[in-house]
């Protein structure tokens, strides 16, 4: 039987839909630009940090204004520390309003019903990504014991080392467990560095120049999650 592990951010819920109300809350800019776009730089740009803020080289706040502040640049638009810090709190809050996606519900319903062995892998602060968590009733289909967050380990994906960690901890069989996740980089290089199998969430189109792995699965925007899970298991 099948293990089926999942990233939260961009994966069990829409992350854009917080991005843009935090967006409308704090930003008017002079000219039109596109918010998805402003969204996928400031996810790569909080890659680039990501793993400093981890090992508390830089701070969470310096995080958060490096990744918005470098975002805004390559719209050339440039905005104040205060502006990127006021708008992370209110991208923060409006995170607490996140629902699952109704595919990925149907998923987790279906993996309960076939008694298939589900967790979760999640880069970020332990209190912010425990608050998600909550937010989205995980652990009505998922044990708590199976749910792994990069900042209470002291290590984050793409580390193989986490990946074999949750690995040991829930007795999985690397060749029989699926890690889903929006992340090229994060999450297909870091679940197939470990052996595992990688379906890669990629709802949002993005391609990848130099591919090191290729991932088993790919689920584009007119996908779903759903059809290739039963597909795998009946």
């Amino acid at each position: 039987m099948y293990n089926f592990i999942f990233d939260v951010d961009d994966t069990l819920y829409d992350q854009l839909e917080p991005f843009k109300k935090a967006f409308q809350e704090n930003f008017s800019p002079k000219k039109v630009i596109s918010i998805e776009a402003l969204y996928r730089y400031s996810r790569k740009f909080s890659d680039e940090v990501f793993e400093q803020s981890q090992q508390g080289r830089i701070s969470m706040d310096e995080m958060y204004i490096y990744r918005l502040t470098k975002a805004f640049n390559e719209f050339d638009i440039s905005i104040q520390p205060k502006q990127a810090l006021a708008f992370q709190k209110d991208y923060a809050a409006f995170q607490d309003e996140i629902t699952l996606l109704p595919d990925m519900e149907k998923t987790l319903n279906y993996c309960t019903r076939k008694q298939l062995t589900v967790g979760i892998i999640t880069n970020g602060p332990s209190k912010h990504q425990r608050n998600k968590i909550k937010n989205l009733n995980l652990t009505h289909w998922i044990n708590p014991k199976h749910i792994f967050v990069s900042g209470e380990l002291k290590m984050a994906k793409p580390d193989k080392k986490l990946f074999h960690y949750v690995e040991s901890q829930m007795k999985l069989e690397p060749q029989k467990t699926f890690y889903t996740g929006d992340s090229y980089r994060n999450d297909v290089l870091g679940a197939k560095e470990a052996g595992w199998k990688a379906i890669w969430y990629n709802q949002r189109g993005h391609s990848i120049k130099n591919k090191e792995s290729q991932p088993d699965f790919i689920v584009g925007k007119e996908q779903k999650v759903y059809d290739l899970v039963r597909s795998l298991v009946e």
